[in-house]
């Protein structure tokens, strides 16, 4: 069934963090690869906003649809960076506007090249972007709600668990939309099909992986992603791929894991 905008905006909103009592991690502090992960989480999340600058420049902006989804879909994922920093700061670290600020001040080149290509590959796909852009944010949430759900299981924190599915249930209105609509845009466009495999086989990567430094990105991958559990998540989404119209076997997790991990 179709998710419709107004089915997923009547849901958006801030994250309830009722109950969630941050303090917990001052007494059982979470352990340090997990910090490092929430740190990674951390960055990416507050670093929507600029993917939403990027998707702006294309043909994603006349579809007012689309438009309404990522107003919400930004907004939601500002408080999870934001819900992440009080971890963060929890511990003793860093978190919010200043680590922000200082974070995107030495990325500035690194950003001038997202958004170029960015640019150039709207240019290239035309209306078609569209349904690459559907496809791309559904494989990205799907990753992200199960890399939260495998940080969940490893970090065996109560108040973490608690917090990251609230998050994931969020998330879970993201891939809605998106894949629903990566599915009817798809589905009825088979130049838009082409284009899609031809870009998630030859760019896609990791989230984050466009502003994290590369040595982040492999931890991530192997943290999250390695083992019998981990390997069962890279299967499930590569899956999940296999079924949009025109992308199966592509392989994308496989092939991440293998890279990055390496």
């Amino acid at each position: 069934m179709k998710t419709t905008i107004d089915s997923y905006r009547a849901r958006a909103g801030k994250l309830n963090l009722d109950g969630i009592v941050f303090d917990d991690f001052k007494d059982q502090p979470l352990p340090p690869d997990a910090l490092r992960t929430l740190r990674y989480m951390h960055d990416v999340e507050h670093h929507t906003v600029c993917y939403l600058r990027d998707l702006l420049l294309t043909p994603a902006h006349q579809d007012p649809e689309i438009t309404s989804f990522l107003s919400c879909w930004v907004f939601e994922e500002m408080w999870h960076g934001e819900a992440i920093g009080q971890v963060l700061e929890a511990h003793g670290e860093q978190a919010g506007v200043p680590r922000i600020a200082a974070l995107r001040l030495g990325r500035r080149r690194r950003e001038a090249i997202t958004t170029f290509s960015t640019i150039g590959s709207a240019a290239f796909a035309g209306r078609a972007f569209v349904a690459l852009h559907m496809t791309w944010g559904a494989i990205n949430e799907w990753t992200t709600q199960a890399g939260y759900a495998r940080l969940s299981d490893t970090a065996g924190h109560a108040t973490l668990r608690e917090l990251l599915r609230r998050i994931m249930k969020q998330e879970g209105g993201h891939i809605d939309f998106y894949a629903s609509e990566a599915g009817h845009r798809l589905g009825e466009n088979p130049k838009a099909q082409k284009l899609t495999r031809f870009a998630l086989k030859h760019m896609w990567r990791p989230v984050g992986s466009g502003v994290m430094p590369k040595e982040e990105v492999g931890f991530m991958v192997t943290y999250l992603l390695s083992g019998d559990k981990g390997a069962d998540v890279v299967d499930r989404i590569d899956r999940r791929v296999d079924c949009l119209p025109g992308q199966d076997g592509l392989h994308l997790l496989r092939g991440a894991v293998e890279k990055f991990a390496a």
